[in-house]
């Protein structure tokens, strides 16, 4: 390869071949009618960068990030096939033009249009583009991995052959979300091709003694080192790992090293932290691919200026027309949090009336879910048969499921990352958290992954999973991380549909319901409820909306889940002095029944919410606040409302001491007397 670079710039050729020839040699390169529409597929790339700088100066934009020096990843893509699924970084500009995603639609990106592929919701060079498979990124770094496992997982549960690409820079490859999403790929051998991005930067902080790599974490037999500022080099590893992951057996980790031509982001000037000599030794893989094509024949002298100019005028004037594109209606702002209406299932589901306990309704419908849709796949710790969950919802379901029912690893992250990719390659995953309490690791892949993905992309990815997980107190012994009620971690994700049943036709009514939802479910399940023995109702319980559990004229009290015990055993005690309670179980927290409440307090003008949750910015409050802020009711109000709480504490291990800060029935009695006073 001809090279006219100082010497410092050979020495880093020279090592540069030295990690080729690990990654596999230089026998399977981009072949020669590809050539040249490649180097010109990486010059456009370089343009659209250039482009983006100048309009970001004349104010058209806010934001950058230059994919300068990253161009030659592409050469992956030569030997994808249009099903494979790529999983994209922020600097990946040329893969995606590559995957169709072509200079308007990198335009509309840069420039938040409402013609872009988030209506201008996501930040630009968050690549997005349904049409090539390629998923939406978002910005907590790493996020993408776990997601992309669970879509190759859904590769192979659905026997296909599809490979996913997850691409990620080498700084993010020390979240945590990396290494499992690596081990869960290496664990079912899925086929999925890390492709690291080694510019040994994150943003001013050299990688060189932080990357796993350069540390000796990464496993020796699926990591290939590639030189990343050669398309041959990549293409030939490429060509090296892709049968084998194709195939079936297992992941693997390109390492392509390569330079970062200009600073992290718009916002950032790598001249104040790097040196002149090391940006002036930076390999262009631009320039380096132009003078190997013009060595060896296959463009010729000039041809290179006269495809940047002609690509100069082109994408001046595509980023021109774009700039005249209206943007997106702030009025439209609110759509795509869930399905349109015409989406949503027709009915509430069928459910008979069942009796039993609540356990056992889950486990109904879990079967029958399982029997209905075969794209149904359950996941959780100790799911399988024999202990079939640590409450025992999967037991028995093994022989029917099959490998659509698995046991996860210790890992929620893994839980719930896996279950975004499944459900974004069109599988209907279930998933089981052991306790609500263990939501914090896998909280990244919630709020960054699960509960945007539908509204980032207008709707062009969704996320139809389901999560369920034992919820609350009033079960002794569970104390700090067994007996959380925190709903209001997650009412407060715009996204998310929450419900808390607490009868067992309530139970499989929303479990039914929730597997034919295109959009993602919480269940919360009350521990303390769980396994009560219930008679059949005389009568299916709707799947939506809220239950009336009792009906008065004195007071009305809003409620869900362990506060539906509470109140109904308050309103039979008042019941006997002549007050008249009415208890409304609201069931569904998001979205939630407010009219069934309101209309309530407009019939009794005074007002009791109860929750186990404690008080600050609880859901609860937020139903009062919401009652509050409406002039009908609030001009129906006779005393002020009331909001039974637990204080701002922690539920303790002892259970005298859980008794003394959970709210109680007698509290629910002297609220009630309050507001009649």
């Amino acid at each position: 390869m001809p090279d006219a670079a100082p010497d410092a710039k050979k020495k880093k050729a020279k090592s540069s071949e030295n990690v080729l020839s690990r990654a596999g040699g230089t026998g399977d390169t981009i072949p020669r009618d590809r050539r040249a529409a490649f180097l010109e597929q990486m010059m456009l790339s370089r343009e659209c960068d250039r482009r983006s700088g100048i309009v970001l100066r004349q104010g058209q934009a806010w934001f950058h990030i230059s994919s300068a020096g990253h161009e030659a990843l592409a050469a992956l893509c030569e030997l994808l096939e249009p099903e494979d699924l790529i999983f994209p970084h922020y600097r990946d500009r040329t893969l995606m033009l590559a995957r169709g995603m072509d200079a308007e639609g990198q335009a509309r990106d840069l420039m938040a249009k409402g013609g872009s592929h988030s209506a201008g919701r996501n930040m630009s060079s968050h690549f997005s583009h349904r049409p090539g498979n390629v998923f939406s990124l978002a910005s907590p770094t790493g996020s993408q991995c776990l997601p992309a496992a669970g879509a190759a997982w859904a590769s192979v549960l659905s026997g296909e052959r599809k490979v996913v690409v997850c691409s990620i820079g080498d700084a993010s490859t020390r979240q945590g979300e990396f290494f499992e999403a690596l081990a869960f790929a290496v664990e079912r051998k899925l086929p999925v091709v890390f492709l690291v991005s080694d510019n040994r930067y994150g943003i001013s902080t050299p990688t060189d003694g932080l990357s796993p790599q350069r540390l000796g974490l990464m496993p020796d037999a699926i990591t290939k080192v590639v030189d990343g500022s050669d398309p041959d080099a990549v293409h030939a590893a490429a060509a090296a790992v892709l049968p084998d992951v194709r195939a079936g057996r297992g992941p693997a980790v390109l390492w392509c090293r390569l330079d970062r031509l200009d600073s992290h982001t718009s916002s950032d000037d790598q001249r104040l932290y790097r040196t002149k000599d090391e940006l002036a030794a930076m390999r262009d893989p631009v320039a380096l691919f132009t003078d190997r094509l013009e060595a060896e024949g296959t463009i010729v002298p000039g041809w290179a200026d006269q495809v940047r100019a002609r690509l100069a005028d082109d994408v001046e004037e595509v980023f021109d027309r774009v700039a005249g594109e209206p943007s997106a209606d702030p009025g439209e702002v609110m759509d795509h949090l869930f399905a349109a209406a015409d989406e949503q299932p027709t009915a509430p589901a069928d459910t008979r009336p069942c009796g039993g306990t609540m356990v056992e309704a889950v486990n109904r419908a879990l079967r029958t879910g399982l029997e209905n849709d075969p794209t149904l796949v359950l996941f959780g710790e100790d799911i399988e048969d024999p202990k079939g969950g640590v409450f025992g919802f999967t037991k028995g379901l093994g022989t029917l499921a099959g490998p659509r029912m698995t046991n996860s690893p210790l890992a929620e992250a893994t839980i719930v990352g896996a279950a975004v990719g499944l459900a974004a390659a069109g599988m209907r995953p279930v998933v089981e958290l052991q306790f609500v309490d263990f939501a914090g690791p896998a909280w990244n892949q919630i709020a960054s992954q699960l509960t945007t993905l539908r509204w980032r992309t207008a709707s062009a990815w969704r996320c139809p999973v389901v999560i369920y997980a034992p919820w609350g107190g009033y079960l002794p012994g569970g104390g700090i991380w067994h007996s959380q009620s925190n709903e209001s971690l997650f009412t407060h994700l715009p996204g998310l549909r929450v419900v808390v049943p607490s009868t067992p036709e309530d139970t499989e009514a929303v479990f039914l319901e929730s597997f034919a939802s295109p959009d993602p479910t919480l269940i919360l399940l009350p521990k303390h409820l769980m396994r009560r023995q219930h008679p059949p109702q005389p009568g299916p319980a709707p799947a939506r909306g809220a239950r009336l559990l009792r009906t008065g004229a004195d007071v009305t009290i809003a409620t869900w889940g362990n506060g539906t015990e509470l109140a109904t055993e308050a309103a039979d005690r008042l019941a006997a002095e002549g007050v008249g309670t009415e208890v409304i179980d609201l069931r569904w927290l998001t979205p939630v029944d407010r009219e069934a409440v309101a209309a309530s307090v407009r019939r009794t003008g005074r007002l009791v919410v109860v929750q186990e949750d404690n008080r600050t910015s609880s859901f609860g409050a937020t139903v009062l606040a919401d009652l509050l802020g409406s002039d009908d009711e609030f001009y129906s109000l006779l005393a002020p409302p009331r909001l039974v709480s637990r204080r701002d504490v922690h539920i303790p291990f002892h259970p005298d001491l859980e008794s003394a800060v959970l709210p109680a029935a007698d509290d629910v009695v002297a609220a009630i007397r309050s507001v009649l006073a």
